[in-house]
């Protein structure tokens, strides 16, 4: 019962989402940007006790980014080194200017990916809207 109602979330939203699939879909509005994902990895060929001598200052600074209302979350990746930020940023240049002033970034060590994202948009069709207001 601790995902039901995420899993019956989600497989009304892969339903939404088929419907009119094969039609043109120009009167949805775009999805604004609210949020970054930011997924961060070690560069290839990084020496990984490179990358741990300089953890201790990454953390801090990453701490601080936190505490200014910049990261949002923060998590592992399961099965590999790097991490996954949820920035409370809109602008994926200014995020990236952002991450590379961390120290892995400066020491060219870590690399993230930037993902925009925004609200989920095939759930206003359960508003009965298509528009950006109801």
């Amino acid at each position: 019962m601790k995902y039901g109602f995420a899993r019956g979330l989600a497989a009304l939203v892969i339903c939404l989402m088929g419907i009119g699939a094969g039609h043109a879909q120009s009167a949805a509005p775009p999805i604004p940007t609210t949020h970054i994902l930011a997924i961060g990895t070690l560069n290839p060929g990084v020496d990984p006790a490179a990358a741990r001598a300089i953890l201790p200052t990454e953390v801090r600074e990453t701490v601080k980014l936190h505490l200014d209302g910049k990261i949002d979350q923060w998590f592992s990746l399961q099965g590999r080194p790097g991490v996954v930020f949820i920035l409370n940023m809109t602008d994926t240049a200014a995020a990236h200017e952002m991450l590379e002033k961390l120290p892995l970034g400066q020491a060219h060590l870590m690399s993230f990916e930037l993902i925009p994202v925004g609200p989920l948009n095939p759930l206003r069709q359960l508003l009965g809207t298509t528009t950006g207001s109801p």
